[in-house]
């Protein structure tokens, strides 16, 4: 950790840090590198990090406090920046960096530096020269691509030493392979090295994307082999025409004119975000990728998203025209047409590839909510006190509504989360008292002050945030409820409005808007949603209850005693519809039950 004299030293180190573009490296007491960035000037950008507490981030907080010495590497561009930190964060991977998980765990396709190179799909990337496309987050399409490459190419799958001196002392035999028509027994001299080569440059076009290309050469093979009478030779061609053509087909998902497009799009969830990838080229997906990427330092999305890219074309290369985005990387500099699309095939891809982080996103999360309960409500409580600015961690949540019909049996409703999770036990019904009428404000101020000054006189805990549904007038209500009993500056407060989602902070003139798929906002409107739910069905079954006794009550000779005895014994009307004469007389004699019978039977018929 810093001490006063570290930290004069580093801020004196700061000044003679060269206003020029380079990558910066930020080491710990033990000298291991914690961070590695890169910037246009790279005094400016370190000083940012040594500004006033106030302005920097809890996470970037302690990121300083663990630095104890700067060094930096001068560079021509910001382009010569970008790819010197993407190699030192490979190198080191330092801590507080914005970096991709799990990558090796997907599959890629290899091509294999021999003589009569193979082609299969692995999860290991060697560096011995092989050609590696990949890698792809479907092990289905691997193996598509592997079953389709099998049935138009002669492609050998043994593990032979195909070299020319053992070949040429005949130590091998053809194998069923060859006798099936899927081989051409390179390994009896039967298919030459050229041509075998061929095929594999065929092959790295079909991984491509570049299909049409081959269609086109297999269609000029078909005509010249039916010209020459070889008839056999021609319907295998057409055969694997329609194998590649129907392959089109699967992979084609947007007009085939957009081509040499990689599309990028993130969902952030805290200190993680959740990328996909995909490349297009002739509008087939040629490669998708779902990448988990950590924020430790929780970095805006522009930033994430610039990381996102290089990284993926750092680690995969990239001979893309255009990339597709839905907002402009932040420090991504490149040749490549940045695009923002509107409408079109183009906006179709893009919310394909968010429509996959977001799948990514949810799966992640209902993960952890099963493998680490605790870690998930930390995190939900976190965001909404960051996203609320308030001043300690709302981990006592309640919010109320009100529930009528033009006024008509009056409830409200007090749902409680703790953690960040509903508390069912702690949930409470309200009868409205005071108020007359369809008056929510009223309704609201009596609720608010019922049941805190129930809590004040229980010496119960009070919720560290109050949940209004509604907006300015409930809001305002509320909070003169919590004046009168003395707790206005005890409990955080706000008003959550339904048409537009705004959040409504008392004293803020203007309500506050977050992103509809934040944790904080999606918590919040689940809070509403669960208050909602409980008050209609405190009013259903008021209204459900009244109606019962108004309809006894209407019946000469019942007064509530004999009413109470025949709910409590057949629960409700429909099953005193359904009961007999002598069923009803056992509860209610004989003679009110003959008028039960006779009412209830008029009213029907009626009806």
């Amino acid at each position: 950790m810093l001490d006063n004299n570290s930290i004069y030293n580093i801020k004196d180190s700061i000044k003679l840090l060269p206003d020029l573009p380079g990558v910066y490296r930020f080491l710990n007491n033990s000298g291991s590198i914690i961070y590695i960035g890169k910037a246009k000037n790279i005094k400016k950008r370190v000083s940012q990090y040594f500004q006033s507490k106030d302005k920097l981030t809890l996470k970037t907080r302690v990121l300083v406090q663990n630095i104890s010495k700067i060094e930096h590497t001068i560079v021509e561009n910001e382009e010569d920046a970008l790819l010197l930190e993407n190699s030192l964060i490979k190198e080191h991977q330092p801590k507080y960096n914005i970096m991709l998980k799990d990558d090796k765990t997907f599959p890629s396709i290899c091509i294999k530096n021999e003589p009569f190179s193979r082609v299969f799909s692995t999860r290991k990337i060697i560096n011995d020269g092989s050609i590696y496309f990949g890698p792809y987050s479907s092990v289905n399409h691997v193996n598509s691509l592997i079953e389709t490459i099998g049935s138009i190419f002669y492609l050998r799958n043994c593990n032979l030493d195909l070299s020319k001196d053992k070949i040429d002392l005949k130590r091998y035999k053809p194998c069923l392979q060859y006798h099936i028509f899927k081989c051409k027994a390179p390994c009896v001299s039967l298919f030459s090295l050229d041509e075998y080569q061929k095929q594999i440059e065929l092959v790295k076009l079909l991984l491509k994307g570049e299909s049409k290309y081959i269609i086109t050469q297999l269609k000029a093979e078909m005509i010249q082999a039916s010209n020459d009478l070889r008839f056999e030779d021609a319907h295998i061609l057409k055969q694997k025409i329609e194998i590649l053509q129907n392959h089109n087909k699967k992979s084609i998902i947007v007009n085939h004119t957009i081509s040499d497009v990689d599309v990028f799009s993130i969902s952030e969830n805290g200190n993680l975000a959740y990328g996909n990838f995909l490349r297009v080229v002739n509008g087939a997906v040629i490669n998708a990728l779902n990448i988990t990427i950590k924020n430790p330092l929780e970095e805006n999305k522009e930033i994430v998203l610039s990381r996102f890219i290089s990284q993926i074309h750092s680690k995969f290369g990239s001979n893309c025209r255009e990339i597709i985005v839905r907002y402009t990387p932040l420090y991504y500099q490149t040749d490549k047409r940045i695009t923002i699309p509107k409408i079109g095939d183009k906006l179709k891809l893009l919310q394909l590839s968010e429509k996959n982080a977001s799948i990514l996103k949810i799966e992640r999360i209902k993960q952890e909510e099963l493998l680490r309960p605790d870690d998930h409500k930390e995190r939900v409580v976190s965001a909404i006190m960051k996203d609320l600015s308030l001043s300690k961690p709302p981990l006592h949540i309640e919010c109320f509504d009100n529930s009528n019909i033009q006024g008509n049996n009056p409830v409200a409703a007090c749902v409680v989360f703790k953690n960040g999770v509903p508390s069912k036990r702690d949930y409470r019904h309200f009868n409205i008292k005071t108020v007359i009428g369809p008056d929510d404000y009223s309704s609201m101020y009596e609720v608010v002050y019922r049941r805190y000054k129930r809590i004040l006189l229980e010496g119960e805990n009070i919720p560290d945030l109050i949940v209004i549904d509604g907006g300015k007038g409930q809001l305002n209500k509320a909070i003169e409820a919590l004046t009168s009993l003395g707790l206005n500056d005890k409990i955080e407060i706000i008003g959550l409005a339904k048409r537009l989602e705004e959040i409504i902070i008392p004293g803020d003139p203007t309500p506050l808007f977050l992103d509809k798929n934040s944790q904080t906002l999606k918590t919040l409107m689940h809070l509403r949603d669960e208050a909602h739910r409980f008050g209609i069905s405190h009013h259903r079954n008021k209204r459900s209850k009244e109606q019962i006794n108004s309809i006894l009550r209407s019946i000469p000779g019942i007064g509530p005693k004999i009413e109470s005895k025949l709910l409590r014994h057949f629960k409700n009307i429909s099953n005193i519809k359904r009961a007999s004469l002598d069923q009803i007389s056992e509860i209610a004699g004989k003679k009110v039950a003959q008028e039960i019978i006779n009412y209830l039977y008029s009213t029907s018929s009626k009806q």
